[in-house]
Order: C-alpha cells, then structure tokens, then sequence
C-alpha cells in the first residue's frame, strides 16, 4: 500500500511518543494511551497507531472500550489492580519463530526491484502468496501479519494499476534488478549515480495552478478562464538531476524545446555546479534514464550528446534506462518532481524566475536541497546524426539488454576538473 506524507509523519510522530512512553508506563497504561492516541486521531487512528507501536489492532480496541466503559462489568472487576508482570503473555510470532524475518526477505528479495533505500523496493508478490510459501515451510503466519512484517521491513506493494503500466516486456523485473545491481556497484566505488527526466512543462503566467494554497478568506488568486499559451511568456521545462546518494538535485528550466541535447547540458550543469564538488575523485557516471523521450535509449542524438559529455568532463558515462511502461517508477518521480509539485501548488507560475525561484527552495524534512538554473538556450529539434558521427563514438553495449545498458567513454584523455 501507498502512504500519503501526511500519513508517515504522524506515525513518526507516534513512534517517537510511543518509544518515550513505553519504558515508564505498564501494559495497561501504554494500552489506554494507544487508545486515546487512536480516538484523537479519528478514522484510521487505529491503523496508525498500530503501526507505529506494533501493538495489534485487538489491543487498542480493547483500550478503547476501556476509556469508554463498554467492557462487560465482569471482565472490569477481573481487571482491577491487575498488571501483567513485565514479559508476560504471548510472544510475538518472529520472537518464536528467528527464521521468519530471514525466510520471508528471501522470497521477497529475487522480485525486489530498486535499491534497499528506495521508494522503488516493492514487490509484485502479494501478502496471500507470501503467506502461503511461509505456511508451506511450516510457519503459522496470516496474510495480515505477513503485510505488518513487511511494513517493519520497509517494503511496500504498490497499486496494480501502476505494475500494468504501459507494455509489459518479458525481461522488465530483470531490468529492474540489473539496475538495482549496477547502483549498488557504483555506491561501493563511491561514483555518482543520477536519476534524470523531464517534468511535465509548465504554462507561464497566470494561469491555474492545481492545488490549493493559504489565502485569506474569500480572496482567491484570480488567474485566467483558458489555458492557451501565451506567446510573450512562453512555457517552461524543467529538466531534473537527481543525485541517488546525496539526496539533492538539480533542475535546469528551459524556454525553448525538450531535446537531448537539452538533457545532457542540463547533466553537464548538474556536474559542474554540484556533482565535481561532492565526488572530487569520480572517474564514472551512471544516469537512470527513462526509455523514451529526450533521454530515450533509441535517441542516437542523446548518444552522441552523453560523447560529448565525456569527452568535456573525463568521465565514463554509464547509462541504464528503465524498460518500456516503467517510467513512473524512476525515482526522480518521487524523490524530486514530487516535492517541487508540493511546493508550487495553488500557486500561478508567473514568471519564468518564479519557476527558478519556487523549484530552489523546495526542500524536505529528509534534507532534499535543490539548484535550479533558466537556460536561455535556443535548441534546434530534429537534428540528425550521421553514421560517421555514431561510429565516433566509443559505446560499450552489456551482455544483458545492450540496448538498455551500455557505457559511453572519453575519445580524449583529459584531466578531471
């Protein structure tokens, strides 16, 4: 399931309250506030705060009742003055069984597509199926208490609706993997990986923004009825960079055409304003690409632009793209665009400067820090490259899928900035 960020800092929140609270109060006591936590809350309280305490649903139910007198007066005289001694009742189902976290991550783990740290770590095996492998090696385990597992394990099954995306190619989890494997690879040699795309382009001027933004009562930003460009403002593209391991990006907005070579002098400045400086000793580049596009794997342009990039910067540039009907799963969807989509809701992109403007300061609770630059730059659309021109250029295509992994290195040997 898909959380809303909304969603996750109240259970941090709980968490946070929850791990303060637990070693001074007793069972009944922590129970009675998961409870009041949870009616605070409203609907999905429960949910919440279950999550976040690892305490059962039962459990603050059964606090619930507590707080509001509906046990059967049995069940309260048997409970008065009663505490459970400090590790008593049942264990919970991993403490009986060591093995079941491991046994349940190697099921998951061969289908797992991203990197551990990624919104990309989820998997298209659902809970029941899980269950039923961990059942067949005699594990007493329900469908719910494999998704809560999961959860602690920080995975999440994504909505069918986004792993049907677009064609489904026989060899895309594959790809996923190669990928996951070739990040991890780079981590290890401490080289810069980037994930890149272009973010829907944006109207300039006065016109209706999605979302909704504080004002005061009854005095709505007036924008206009129509959204047909205006040809003195233009339209903006805002080309993004995504540094997988630094957690910052960068966005270089266009006025002019979504071209590949827009993409790469968009990395080019990446490079050079941010990435040299945090990867002084980097001899490599690896670039997460979508398939199509700009920066598409059939685009011989993109290619010969990524030589020219080489050759400028000294690195070998290594590219995987993700396989067709993936593009929502590139991380810079959710790491990046995402939050710059937050901050510029409600809000009518005026001027190109107050896109730069907005797309700079959009920052997050996990430390995401954002550069944007305007690029005034005329870029021509369909350029063709001569086969003289692609013969030039020094492509390494991999074993696996060539045409989605391959490597681009310098023709000239220069020293690293």
């Amino acid at each position: 399931m898909c959380f809303s960020a909304e969603y996750e800092h109240t259970v941090e929140i709980l968490k946070t309250k929850f791990e303060a609270l637990r070693p001074l109060l007793h069972e009944r006591a922590l129970r009675r506030w998961a409870a009041v936590e949870a009616q605070a809350i409203g609907w999905g309280g429960v949910t919440r705060v279950a999550e976040a305490t690892g305490l059962s649903r039962a459990t603050i139910r059964t606090g619930i009742a507590e707080l509001q007198g509906k046990q059967p007066a049995e069940e309260r005289a048997r409970l008065v003055g009663r505490v459970r001694r400090p590790g008593a009742g049942r264990k919970r189902l991993e403490d009986q069984a060591p093995g079941l976290l491991r046994d349940l991550e190697a099921l998951v783990e061969p289908a797992t597509r991203g990197d551990p740290q990624s919104p990309l770590r989820w998997t298209c095996k659902s809970t029941q199926k899980l269950a039923d492998a961990l059942q067949a090696k005699g594990y007493k385990i329900s469908e719910r208490k494999v998704a809560s597992l999961l959860t602690g394990l920080d995975y999440s099954l994504q909505a069918n609706r986004k792993v049907r995306e677009g064609t489904q190619h026989p060899d895309r989890n594959a790809q996923f993997e190669y990928i996951n494997e070739q990040v991890k690879a780079f981590q290890v040699r401490q080289q810069p990986i980037i994930s890149v795309d272009t973010k829907k382009k944006a109207l300039v001027g006065d016109f209706k923004n999605s979302g909704r933004d504080w004002q005061p009562t009854g005095q709505p930003e007036k924008v206009r009825v129509y959204d047909f460009i205006d040809k003195d403002l233009g339209k903006a593209i805002p080309y993004g960079v995504y540094d997988v391991t630094h957690h910052e990006g960068w966005v270089s907005v266009g006025i002019d055409h979504d071209t590949a070579e827009f993409a790469v002098a968009s990395i080019k400045r990446w490079w050079y304003h941010m990435g040299r400086v945090v990867y002084p000793k980097a001899e490599e580049l690896l670039i997460i690409a979508d398939g199509g596009g700009s920066n598409g794997s059939r685009t011989t342009l993109w290619k010969r632009e990524l030589q020219q990039l080489a050759n400028d910067t000294g690195l070998k540039v290594a590219v995987s793209h993700f396989p067709p009907g993936t593009s929502k799963w590139n991380k810079i969807e959710h790491r990046l665009f995402a939050y710059i989509t937050q901050n510029w809701r409600g809000r009518p992109l005026l001027t190109h400067e107050v896109i730069v403007n907005l797309i700079g300061s959009t920052t997050t609770r996990r430390g995401l820090r954002i550069k944007a630059e305007l690029d005034t730059k005329t870029y021509v659309k369909g350029i063709k490259v001569s086969e003289k021109e692609m013969e030039e250029i020094h492509l390494t295509r991999h074993e696996f899928h060539g045409e989605w992994n391959y490597q681009i290195s310098p023709t000239i040997k220069r020293p690293l900035d």
